[in-house]
């Protein structure tokens, strides 16, 4: 078995400055990741700027958004060809064609081609994530990129949540789930006595999504207090035995891990997690409920 090592590098970093300071403090982190050998990059969710959704009702918020191509996906993909690597660009506040606004990560290859995007699928509306006030469900289904690398499937932040989406990016060969993030702890939650070690659950979560369809997993998160949230950090790398390859702490960071991805195969077809579902009984996955 040869191996096929991806290197891959995790940007944790503050997004609470303007977006172009933002956007320089990325693209700084990008070219030091691939000094520091990395070929695959990935930036956190809505990377350019503080995590506006802590209101239902920042109508100024929809000035930040940009039409894919536009200028930041140009200074991306220029980056990736600069420096060689494919890269996923966090996540950015999408203005489309026809009005609506998404939650939406760029995948660019290594000679800066946008090789395509992926639409945020499900969208937190709750204490402090007034997401659902902003964006549209994502329209892209979910989406496997094949790259030089491997087959990547990025989903975004509270994607992580849904088993159903790892597991179908999984069942269209994806080898590496990507999830752009931005969660932390909330105050009201503190105040509240909601207790627990949420950074735990968050991880086990996506650990377990590494562990039950034998891929890597890769969750990239921004750190810093913002308004009541205090991002936790903790960005990591889970191999496809459910192992936590690398992991941050809760300051800024470049992650780095080295993924074999010629490990997925042999695991998938030892474990038979996918040989041997059910489908047919699976119908009650579609019904809505309230």
């Amino acid at each position: 078995m040869n191996p096929r090592i991806v290197k891959l590098a995790l940007v944790q970093m503050h997004c609470d400055a303007a977006p172009q300071d933002n956007l320089a403090h990325a693209l700084e982190s990008i070219a030091e990741a691939a000094r520091r050998g990395a070929n695959l990059v990935v930036l956190p969710e809505l990377f350019l700027g503080p995590y506006f959704c802590q209101r239902p009702d920042d109508r100024s918020a929809f000035d930040r958004a940009e039409p894919i191509p536009g200028p930041t996906t140009e200074a991306l993909a220029k980056a990736a060809r600069q420096h060689r690597i494919v890269l996923v660009g966090g996540s950015l506040f999408e203005r489309a064609g026809d009005g609506r606004f998404f939650n939406t990560a760029p995948v660019f290859q290594a000679d800066g081609t946008l090789l395509g995007i992926y639409r945020k699928t499900h969208i937190p509306e709750d204490i402090l994530y007034h997401e659902q006030h902003y964006f549209t469900p994502g329209d892209t289904g979910i989406r496997v990129f094949d790259t030089p690398l491997g087959k990547i499937a990025p989903l975004i932040c509270y994607d992580q949540w849904y088993p159903e989406a790892a597991r179908l990016a999984t069942l269209q060969g994806a080898e590496l789930l990507i999830y752009p993030t931005a969660i932390g702890l909330i105050d009201e939650a503190v105040e509240a006595n909601i207790t627990g070690d949420w950074e735990q659950m968050w991880r086990n979560a996506q650990v377990g999504h590494a562990a039950v369809n034998n891929v890597y997993v890769a969750a990239c998160n921004r750190i810093g207090k913002e308004g009541a949230i205090t991002f936790w950090g903790g960005s990591f790398v889970a191999g496809p035995a459910g192992q936590v390859l690398a992991r941050a702490g809760a300051d800024e960071q470049i992650v780095l891990a080295e993924c074999d991805l010629s490990r997925v195969k042999p695991l998938q077809e030892a474990w038979r997690f996918l040989a041997n579902r059910r489908p047919a009984t699976y119908g009650g996955l579609t019904v809505s409920r309230s």
